[in-house]
């Protein structure tokens, strides 16, 4: 008997062929962030007038989000899902950012919230709206 065999026995867990399972990509969705300047809507509740939160986009990096306001709290991020899946929609009819961000103002009613007309701006990057959201 060779103790030195070449052969090895085969490990059990390494005898099956190996499959990989391919995950399918969820829908399309823009970046959501970017250094480059956005331009902003701001969302204020129907009631109250109170700010809830931002939506900014930008087309050269493909990137738009909803930015709620802190101070708000889960109000604010409540309200966040009608903006996502808006801009969710946009994307899966292939919409650039900008072009999201003019349907929303066309079509401003959300949840709870509504676009402040006249509220369409400019920031310098999505860091700056996301700091205007964390303001008292």
């Amino acid at each position: 008997m060779d103790i030195m065999s070449s052969e090895r026995p085969i490990n059990p867990r390494f005898d099956d062929d190996v499959h990989f399972n391919l995950v399918e990509p969820g829908p399309p969705r823009y970046q959501t962030h970017t250094d480059k300047p956005v331009r902003y809507i701001t969302v204020a509740d129907k009631q109250s007038g109170e700010v809830l939160g931002y939506v900014w986009a930008n087309d050269e990096d493909d990137a738009a989000a909803w930015e709620p306001r802190e101070a708000v709290g889960p109000r604010a991020f409540a309200e966040g899902s009608i903006w996502h899946a808006r801009l969710e929609g946009a994307k899966n009819r292939g919409l650039r950012p900008s072009q999201a961000l003019a349907e929303l103002l066309a079509n401003p009613e959300g949840n709870r919230g509504r676009v402040l007309p006249d509220s369409l701006t400019d920031a310098p990057s999505a860091a700056a709206v996301e700091a205007l959201a964390k303001e008292k």
